[in-house]
């Protein structure tokens, strides 16, 4: 499955590292920045989300909730969190069902490991509308920050 600019975002309810129940559909009338990276604690993950702690005041300013997505547990990630100070919140989609909702799941990732959501970023509008969509090939590959702020701007 393959999304796309103009697509109603799928609808999904993931767990956060504090085991609550977050949905999308509770999330209407804020835009939403959902980035699903593949795994927590490897270099490339570990700059984007601290990259994203360190511009949450911008985020914030336009009314944008960020979400980081891996099918790392969901304590794992409340490690993660805790060491890299993640000011944002990181769900665990660890049945891989959002990723593959959102066409990001690798078949194998690094040669051996099956069912990891490739790095990407959905940026959804009050509606629930996918204003960019971006699902990278390469895990060493950052998503376009520069293209979604952009499109935040103008909202």
């Amino acid at each position: 499955m393959s999304i796309k600019i103009g697509d109603l975002a799928p609808d999904f309810t993931l767990m956060d590292t504090e085991k609550n129940k977050v949905s999308l559909a509770d999330q209407k009338g804020s835009k939403v920045l959902l980035l699903f990276f593949p795994m927590a604690f490897t270099s490339v993950c570990t700059t984007e989300m601290c990259n994203m702690r360190d511009d949450m005041a911008r985020y914030e300013s336009m009314n944008a909730k960020v979400f980081g997505i891996s099918v790392d547990s969901p304590f794992t990630l409340a490690k993660f969190k805790a060491d890299q100070q993640l000011n944002f919140t990181l769900l665990s989609d660890f049945n891989k069902e959002v990723s593959e909702k959102y066409g990001c799941l690798y078949d194998t990732f690094i040669g051996w490991m099956k069912g990891v959501s490739k790095r990407s970023a959905f940026l959804i509008d009050e509606e629930g509308i996918i204003r960019y969509a971006e699902v990278l090939e390469s895990a060493g590959d950052l998503p376009n920050f520069q293209e979604i702020n952009s499109i935040l701007e103008k909202k």
